[in-house]
């Protein structure tokens, strides 16, 4: 049993969880969920790496563009409420004319009885006007959304109430933590982007 969790320990190291986390979550059914999640994540997602017009064609859309220390954010409209290997949205650093996916993220309407992931910790995101081109406008009501964006002048495409976040950094090492909202390594790309 000593060997099944410290092998299991170890494989959530080698996929970047940190030793903190992999100790804080417990026993070894939990990390065992843990690292099946995390190793779901990137087999499900491997294909997007670095290769945002494939996400695009299998049906995610912009719905933000660049938010410091996280990056552009992708929404698959018909992707589950919670499924490791089809996360609902793609959250993507871009360098230049490359991107590179770093993080998954799931949302919901409120934050879950039950955390779908050993360990979890929840974001938010306030109420907010979504336009095609990715950007969008903090509205508590979609009644408040302008027809275009008053930014760019883009189409409107969708708005949302307070959604609780869920992000995985599964791509892109996040000092902060698996499950952390923003990731500090990613300030060198804030005023590049």
């Amino acid at each position: 049993m000593r060997i099944r969790i410290a092998l299991t320990a170890a494989l959530l190291v080698a996929v970047g969880i940190p030793a903190a986390l992999v100790a804080a979550v417990g026993d070894s059914t939990a990390q065992a969920k843990l690292a099946l999640a995390v190793a779901d994540a990137r087999f499900g997602t491997a294909k997007y790496v670095d290769d945002l017009a494939r996400a695009k064609k299998d049906g995610y859309v912009v719905i933000t563009r660049h938010i410091p220390s996280m990056g552009w954010h992708f929404l698959n409209p018909k992707a589950p409420d919670f499924n490791p290997s089809r996360p609902q949205i793609l959250v993507y650093i871009k360098r230049g004319s490359r991107w590179q996916l770093g993080a998954v993220e799931w949302v919901f309407p409120e934050k879950p009885a039950k955390t779908p992931v050993p360990g979890a910790t929840y974001g938010s995101f306030p109420a907010a006007c979504h336009y095609i081109d990715g950007t969008f406008a903090f509205a508590d009501a979609e009644a408040d959304c302008a027809v275009t964006s008053p930014e760019t002048g883009a189409n409107f495409g969708f708005w949302h109430p307070l959604l609780v976040t869920l992000h995985m950094w599964v791509w892109y090492p996040n000092p902060d933590g698996l499950f952390a909202g923003t990731n500090p390594l990613l300030k060198l790309f804030d005023k590049k982007a």
